[in-house]
């Protein structure tokens, strides 16, 4: 069993019922916590009750929340020509084709997202093992394999986040940082909530199983 340290159990101690509390009250309490010496971040975890291992009960997606996350994140876009152009003028941090493949078939993976136009998925492509376990390879379902580089690239510059699911049918994100006011904090981790659930009532397999979708673990991310 993990020792506790004792920030944590000074932290703990503060929340002695562990009944799942209100959305804007649990935020309250996380705001109640003795500051550390860095901007912690926040973050909403969901246990969905899907069953990961079927193909049309994958959550994924994206969501560019109300009050953004408190980061600005390194975007690279592979595109040519006009979109290309787009790409930097929107703010993008890296922009080519073939250059950079061949950057990131080197070892670079200085960036937190990869956008890339539908006509160079062909070069992209044999970067999967590259970019997929660290879940920045560019995918239509996602958003990030798109014509419309210069709007995907202003909307994660501005802090949209991307989530998927995980083996134990749960997925997360974060919803801020905890200097955030307390009322952006619950309008992000409410727009995030609401668009899983949207989700998750509208997929394919609504229509033969129920599932719970409990919004029951808002906590602080300690690292």
């Amino acid at each position: 069993m993990v020792k506790l340290t004792k920030r944590l159990k000074a932290a703990s101690a503060k929340q002695t019922d562990k009944k799942p509390l209100p959305l804007a009250e649990a935020i309250s309490v996380l705001k109640s916590f003795d500051p550390v010496k860095f901007d912690q971040t926040v973050e909403v975890a969901m246990h969905l009750g899907i069953d990961p291992k079927q193909a049309d009960q994958i959550i994924r997606g994206s969501i560019v929340l109300p009050h953004g996350i408190g980061k600005s994140l390194r975007v690279v876009v592979f595109a040519k020509g006009d979109k290309a152009t787009e790409a930097e003028e929107a703010g993008a941090d890296e922009v080519g084709a073939e250059e950079l493949a061949e950057k990131i078939k080197g070892g670079w993976l200085d960036f937190d997202v990869c956008i890339a136009s539908p006509d160079m998925m062909g070069l992209v492509g044999p970067l999967g093992r590259a970019l997929g376990p660290r879940g920045l390879m560019p995918s239509p379902r996602a958003g990030t394999v798109t014509p419309e580089i210069a709007r995907t690239v202003k909307e994660y510059k501005a802090g949209k986040v991307e989530f998927r699911n995980d083996a134990g049918g749960n997925v997360h994100a974060v919803v801020g940082k905890l200097s955030f006011d307390q009322e952006k904090l619950v309008e992000n981790a409410h727009a995030f909530i609401e668009r899983i659930t949207g989700i998750v009532e509208v997929g394919t397999y609504a229509n033969r199983r129920q599932f719970e979708v409990q919004p029951h673990l808002i906590q602080k991310a300690f690292k």
